[in-house]
């Protein structure tokens, strides 16, 4: 057998036991680490719609400590959101092509699915997980001299909704993992492009 055979073996058994792992953190989360309180609140908490007050507070904390620099902040809070639901729905989504675990024929007789449906598309990467941890990484790097020790908060905010994901079945860790990465790299980006640019923080 070749270096390159038995290379190619490594990477395909250690690829095989990191879903496997995967799979199994999946169903304790889904199925053992729960409590009824998570099942009504997380349908709920998870979505982007619950959190309409929390953006237009920001919107309007722009507007009074930023003046007329506020609209520049707003936009490349609005560019990272489209960057991250973007790249996450329309390349990586399209490019892996991983059914979420309610529809993955070897677990969906085992997924507790606490929603109405299976969402449709993909799994990799949970676009929940890109956007929330881009916007939430965005308002870290540019809003964090403005508001101290609260910026951490949204790093938490991001990763609880994230959790739900899993929690609900729609998707796997991994799938959180790699949009938490992918979502903090686009608003590490965005917040450097503007904080260079456009400039509220001197």
């Amino acid at each position: 057998m070749t270096a390159a055979m038995l290379l190619n073996t490594f990477w395909q058994n250690t690829w095989n036991w990191i879903k496997e792992m995967d799979s199994v953190l999946f169903l304790k989360i889904n199925t053992v680490y729960t409590h009824p309180f998570l099942d009504m609140v997380y349908p709920w908490f998870r979505e982007g719609n619950a959190w309409v007050p929390l953006y237009l507070f920001l919107v309007v904390f722009a507007i009074q400590n930023f003046k007329n620099k506020a609209f520049s902040w707003i936009l490349f809070a609005v560019i990272t959101l489209i960057l991250t639901d973007q790249i996450s729905s329309s390349w990586v989504k399209p490019f892996f092509e991983r059914p979420r675990p309610c529809r993955d024929p070897v677990l969906m007789s085992q997924v507790r699915l606490i929603l109405n449906g299976c969402s449709g598309g993909y799994s990799f990467t949970s676009s929940h997980a890109t956007n929330h941890f881009g916007f939430a990484v965005y308002v870290f790097l540019t809003l964090g001299k403005l508001i101290g020790k609260w910026k951490y908060a949204f790093l938490v905010w991001a990763a609880v909704i994230c959790y739900g994901q899993v929690y609900v079945g729609v998707h796997y860790p991994l799938d959180i993992l790699g949009g938490a990465i992918l979502g903090t790299c686009i608003g590490w980006l965005t917040a450097g492009f503007y904080i260079r640019r456009a400039g509220i923080i001197e």
